[in-house]
This record gives C-alpha cells, sequence and structure tokens, in this order.
C-alpha cells in the first residue's frame, strides 16, 4: 500500500506538471481560519489554527505569481473521524487560471483518468439530482418543506433547529449522496449560494453558485468552482458566516485579513479544485475506507 501511495502522488504531480502548473508550498499554521459555518479547525496555541484547506494561501500566492498553481500535502480538520473521514489528510488543489467551473471539471476527469480511475460519464444540476431523487426543489423548497422531506426519509434528528443550509446539507449527505456515482464518478454542479462565500455566483441566476462536487461509489471525492475575485463582495460573506456561527454557538476564528488584501489587489479570474488523496486511493484499490491507505490513520497516530 505504501508503494500504491506513493505512485499515486508522483502520477498526481506528473498530471498538474503536464497542465503547467507550479507545485507550491503554503503555510500549514494560519492566524485566521475560513470563515465557513461547516468547517471546524484544530486551533495550535499562541499560534493560530492548523489550515484546513491550502485554498487561501494559494490565492494569495496566485495574486503574486498569476499562473496556475497547485499544492499536494496534509491538511486538517476539527471532529471529523470515522471510516471515510480522518482529521489529518491529504489533499490536492488546484487553480487554473482563467478557467471555467466546466474547464475545471474537464481537468478533473483528465486527473482522474491519469490515476486510472473512470473518467466522470454522468453529469447533472443540485436542482435535478433533487428533484430526481426527492421530487423537490432545493431552489424554491421553504425551511418546513426540507425538514419535512428529512423526517419522511427518517434523517432528521429530533429537536433540530437549522436554516436552509442546514436541512439542504442534512438531505444531500444523508439520502442523495450514498446513490451517487454508483457506476463511475458523477459531477454534480451548480449547487445553491445559500453558504456560497469564495464562490463565484452562475451569472444568470444568483440563487446558483459555480461549485460542483464529484461523487465516487457514494463518497464525496472532489469539490471545485469558479472563484470569487471581489474582496469587498468575500468580507461581506464572511461576515455573513460569522454571524450564522454565533447563532450555531460557535467559535469565530478571525477573518483572514491577508487574503482579502491579496484579493483586493487584484486576484486573478480562475477555477479551483481540491481532490481527497486518500479517499481516491481507497476507491482505486478497493479499500473500505481510509486507515487501510494513510500510513498513520488517526487511531494509531
Amino acid at each position: 500500500m505504501l508503494a500504491e501511495r506513493a505512485a499515486l502522488l508522483a502520477t498526481l504531480r506528473e498530471a498538474m506538471v503536464t497542465r503547467g502548473m507550479l507545485e507550491v508550498d503554503t503555510a500549514l499554521v494560519s492566524t485566521a481560519a475560513p470563515s465557513e459555518r461547516a468547517l471546524e479547525c484544530l486551533a495550535v496555541e499562541t499560534a493560530g489554527y492548523l489550515v484546513p484547506s491550502p485554498e487561501h494561501g494559494l490565492k494569495r500566492l496566485l495574486v503574486e505569481a498569476q499562473r496556475s498553481l497547485y499544492q499536494l500535502g496534509h491538511v486538517f480538520r476539527a471532529g471529523e473521524v470515522g471510516r471515510w473521514h480522518n482529521p489529518e489528510f491529504t489533499m490536492l488543489e488546484w487553480y487554473e487560471l482563467g478557467a471555467s467551473m466546466q474547464d475545471a471539471i474537464d481537468t478533473l476527469g483528465a486527473v482522474l483518468a491519469a490515476a486510472g480511475a473512470p473518467v466522470p460519464s454522468r453529469q447533472r444540476t443540485y436542482r435535478d439530482v433533487f428533484i430526481d431523487t426527492l421530487a423537490l426543489d432545493p431552489l424554491t423548497a421553504s425551511r418546513a418543506d426540507l425538514e419535512r422531506c428529512a423526517d419522511a426519509h427518517g434523517v432528521a434528528p429530533p429537536k433540530a433547529g437549522g436554516d436552509r443550509v442546514f436541512w439542504l446539507d442534512l438531505l444531500m449527505g444523508m439520502v442523495i449522496q450514498p446513490c451517487l456515482g454508483a457506476h463511475g464518478p458523477e459531477i454534480v454542479t451548480h449547487f445553491p449560494a445559500d453558504d456560497a462565500v469564495l464562490i463565484a455566483l452562475d451569472a444568470d441566476d444568483a440563487r446558483i453558485g459555480q461549485r460542483f462536487e464529484c461523487f465516487w461509489q457514494g463518497i464525496e471525492l472532489a469539490n471545485g468552482a469558479r472563484e470569487l475575485t471581489d474582496a469587498e463582495l468575500a468580507r461581506q460573506r464572511m461576515q455573513r458566516e460569522q454571524a450564522a456561527r454565533a447563532e450555531q454557538g460557535q467559535a469565530q476564528p478571525p477573518i483572514d485579513e491577508r487574503l482579502l488584501a491579496a484579493m483586493a489587489t487584484g486576484l486573478p479570474e480562475c477555477a479551483g479544485v481540491a481532490l481527497g488523496v486518500d479517499r481516491l486511493l481507497a476507491l482505486l484499490t478497493g479499500s473500505t475506507g481510509l486507515a487501510a491507505v494513510m500510513p498513520f490513520a488517526w487511531p494509531a497516530r
């Protein structure tokens, strides 16, 4: 398995170089953390936070380098332990200058093919997936509609509160996702903009973000988006997420002012993708979870 892992890492690097992307290193410890209501970071005493993604660092370097970049390395997320989750895991994340969301999807397909995975053969919108699976329109359904649907499928937690974002995520993760990608990687595009932070919205419908996810055998394998370049709008969305975290009783890490300052000087138009390397290796080798493919899974660290 160590050899399989090493070969995959080498293949992914080769795939990036073939596409003209420069490998860079960003800091693993940041003084700020992403302002996202569903993301919990591991704090480092007196130093800041272990990064859950190299996104902020990569975007700061994009402003300086003005060329396509990638990073392949470890990231960290608090509270994510399970068959397909580990608090420390390996991520390949890249940003391609001038790329659209569809360009990012196509690049992901090429990277998966280079790694020996099937190329995604099915692509649907988030709205179509909800309608096909639940007969429910996620863009117009009320919070009450979503809660009733979750209750009907037996996934509504007792005495649950939550806004539309909570119930949409619950239905997607618990009811829809297990059915996705049964016959090969599947792409779901145009997620609702309710919780979009650093994602560009659809030019024709502000309810929709230019974001996609890739699922294989019911597992989320990658996600990507056309990136937001407006620093002031990014600040407003970060403040919205901070308010949502406060309402939910969650900690509110400081907003990343360095990222916003870099964006204000001119983040180039780009699209980005984050790919879970451990999950990809597990699916490629027929493993039943991450522990079989990680040299030091969480219990053995």
